[in-house]
């Protein structure tokens, strides 16, 4: 959808302050000094062509999903068990976050545009790659430090390994869904279930 409409986005958007600085952003990312319009539209789409996980380019894309949700061409896909699990937790007290490579306004509105409803009064907190990458250790040290919990008490939900791996390194606990036909890996170093409702975090 994105990528689709990030062309004429960018002409129609160009020099509004909010656009102006992502595109500044993707253009120092990228080692320009500077860069036509056309130019900025091919490094973007380029970049969501080999999945960038780029701040700029994922605060780019939210406001034009933005727009998506509000003319209602499309709803945010989630598990059932997902929503009921995140709606089991949140009413029973824990705390959730969701911590993501797209942006926080854009998960925001995913998680306020999904098929099971608004879920966003679920969450306690969103955090982005301005956190840090979701493969370093230290982005999720940052994450248990702005929650205010010692690594140990926080619960880690992923599906990549190597993210489990750098949360495991700070000192969170983890667990990797594996939803795929492919089901648990022998040798996962994390408990691995196949769904939300295989997870009581009370347990952990």
């Amino acid at each position: 959808y994105a990528r689709e409409r990030l062309p004429a986005f960018v002409v129609t958007h160009y020099d509004t302050p909010e656009v102006q600085h992502w595109l500044h952003e993707a253009a120092r990312e990228a080692g320009l000094v500077s860069a036509s319009e056309q130019e900025m539209i091919d490094l973007l789409i380029g970049w969501i062509d080999s999945d960038r996980k780029s701040t700029a380019l994922k605060a780019l894309q939210g406001m034009i999903w933005a727009e998506g949700y509000q003319g209602a061409d499309f709803q945010a896909h989630i598990y059932e068990d997902a929503a009921r699990g995140l709606q089991k937790w949140a009413a029973n007290g824990l705390r959730l976050y969701v911590y993501s490579s797209g942006s926080v306004p854009a998960q925001k509105l995913l998680f306020g545009n999904t098929a099971a409803g608004d879920l966003t009064s679920l969450f306690s907190g969103y955090f982005d790659t301005e956190t840090g990458a979701k493969r370093e250790s230290a982005s999720y040290a940052r994450i248990a430090e702005a929650i205010g919990l010692p690594a140990s008490a926080i619960l880690f939900l992923s599906d990549i390994a190597e993210e489990l791996d750098a949360a495991h390194d700070a000192g969170m606990q983890t667990i990797l869904l594996a939803r795929d036909s492919r089901g648990c890996p022998a040798n996962s170093r994390h408990r691995c279930v196949v769904g939300f409702d295989a997870i009581d975090p009370s347990l952990i």
